[in-house]
């Protein structure tokens, strides 16, 4: 099997800080959130994606949450949170590479993923 009929990833990862709003209390939280493209061989380059324009993108879609009471932006959960990063990033994963999912884990250990 040559090394364009593999399968290939590659991830980067930021921390987040968010507020959610639980009824009539607010609870924080600190995430790593982790993206993660694919793709079946490698480009003329030897890579998946180019790292720096994902963390670049990644970048500008967390800057405006960092810190924020998500409800303020219409985001409900984390798994309202990790769904809009999907949409965020997807555009930025240049073809045939693809966003494959977008995980957040938090301070405990505890993963959540969205697929892409």
């Amino acid at each position: 099997m040559g090394p364009s009929a593999r399968h290939f990833e590659a991830a980067v990862t930021r921390p987040l800080s968010v507020v959610f709003r639980r009824g009539d209390t607010w609870e924080g939280h600190d995430y790593t959130v982790e993206v993660v493209a694919e793709r079946q061989g490698l480009d003329p380059f030897d890579v998946v994606v180019d790292f720096r324009d994902l963390e670049a993108a990644l970048d500008r879609a967390l800057a405006p949450l960092q810190g924020r009471l998500l409800a303020e932006v219409g985001l409900v959960d984390p798994l309202a949170l990790a769904t809009r990063l999907v949409a965020d990033l997807t555009p930025f994963v240049p073809a045939p590479a693809r966003l494959a999912e977008v995980a957040l884990t938090d301070g405990r250990g505890r993963r959540l993923a969205v697929r892409g």
